[in-house]
């Protein structure tokens, strides 16, 4: 007489889970920036988050946070760019030449200088994708070249002053189109800078969401809701804080509208487009990349265009906020980009990092310039910190990769 075995119940279907997690590779660059600028503040006695304050560390990064952008593609892609500096020294004194000199419109002068750093990217561009020259090499001797190109151009002197509209592109404040607004004991605050505050917590907010909806409709893990609701407060908190300081002062800097417009665009052509995708893949992993059809020397070469136009337009923001072009702009300003993306969450291989974390690497750099300069700290040892916070960044990022 032969049994017959029940059988067992279907598994019910895995439901996607709702779990805290941290991926401290990427968070850990926010925690950081988040501790640097607690022990400044403290240090400085409150000094560093004064409303003046913030709105001078803004404006004097500016055009290194500009070409971090830059920078932090190029080493997404799995190369280099040393020519940067010499390459806002030569477009600066391309928009100087032909604004002051020839005295062109000045929209008409700021174009034709982006399209002149569109055209060195192009060039250092083409030995690298379709010569097969190291981008080391070829931004070594572009570095040369282009500075020797500025003092060529300048005559080993400075050509300014620049008309007004670049100036306040560098320098100027957004106008209080609709007045301000009270506060309580904090004073009147401009409403229009407010507004565009709360406008880019709202965006963020729901970008977040989406993500978060299209996580759960594939099945995976995503945050449980408290933990998620938290994230936002905590952004919308601290962008909100920046945004009432410096609505308190002088409004918005024309340059921070102009610095979120590019950290959106990059970041959505970066993380959505297929370009993006490609640049990540080709310095994930090169071979790979070829081999499903990514074209490679296409997408490096536009990856050095690119490069060269923000550098072409940091070079007008740094000339127009100095009101001069001279021979010595630009120096260093290679290393603070380099520093700024590698910091801010670069691999050194290539195929790791985020625009967002480009630009908080820069600001990490800014805080540390500006907190020290406040206690009196003298150049040698800001240049010794931010040695050593750039060798802990690369180190950490090294050891989180064998942990991993």
């Amino acid at each position: 007489m032969t049994t017959k075995t029940a059988a067992a119940p279907a598994a019910a279907p895995s439901e996607p889970s709702s779990r805290f997690s941290i991926n401290m590779r990427q968070s850990g660059i926010y925690v950081a920036f988040a501790l640097i600028v607690v022990l400044f503040a403290v240090l400085t006695d409150g000094a560093l988050l004064q409303p003046q304050n913030i709105s001078n560390i803004i404006v004097q990064n500016s055009y290194v946070l500009i070409l971090a952008i830059g920078m932090i593609l190029v080493i997404i892609g799995g190369h280099i760019d040393l020519s940067v500096g010499s390459t806002v020294a030569l477009t600066g004194a391309v928009c100087a030449v032909l604004t002051v000199q020839w005295g062109l419109p000045w929209p008409l002068a700021v174009l034709l200088t982006l399209l002149s750093g569109a055209l060195i990217g192009a060039a250092q561009g083409y030995w690298i994708a379709y010569f097969g020259i190291p981008a080391f090499i070829v931004t070594l001797a572009g570095m040369l070249v282009f500075r020797a190109l500025t003092m060529t151009t300048l005559g080993n002197q400075g050509i300014g002053p620049f008309p007004d509209e670049i100036r306040s592109l560098s320098n100027g404040f957004t106008s209080g189109y609709l007045g301000n607004i009270g506060l309580g004991p904090l004073g009147g605050a401009d409403l229009v800078s407010l507004l565009a505050g709360l406008a880019c917590v709202a965006g963020f907010a729901l970008s977040q969401w989406r993500k978060r909806s299209a996580r759960l409709g594939y099945g995976q893990s995503v945050d449980p809701m408290p933990v998620f609701v938290l994230k936002i407060a905590g952004v919308a908190l601290v962008v909100m804080a920046v945004v009432v300081q410096l609505a308190r002062f002088r409004n918005l800097p024309w340059v921070l509208v102009l610095l979120a417009a590019l950290a959106l665009g990059y970041s959505l052509m970066a993380n959505n487009s297929v370009f993006g995708r490609h640049i990540y893949s080709i310095g994930g992993n090169l071979q790979a990349a070829t081999l499903s059809g990514v074209k490679v020397k296409a997408v490096t070469f536009w990856v050095f265009v690119n490069m060269g136009a923000l550098a072409g337009l940091a070079g007008v923001i740094f000339a127009g906020r100095l009101n001069q072009a001279g021979p010595t702009a630009g120096m260093s300003f290679e290393l603070d980009a380099i520093a700024a993306a590698f910091i801010g969450g670069a691999a050194v291989q290539g195929g790791v990092g985020k625009v967002v974390g480009a630009i908080t690497g820069g600001l990490i750099m800014g805080v540390i310039n500006n907190g020290m300069s406040l206690i009196g700290s003298p150049s040698e040892r800001v240049m010794l910190v931010k040695g050593l916070v750039l060798l802990v960044a690369v180190a950490y990022d090294v050891w989180t990769k064998r942990r991993g």
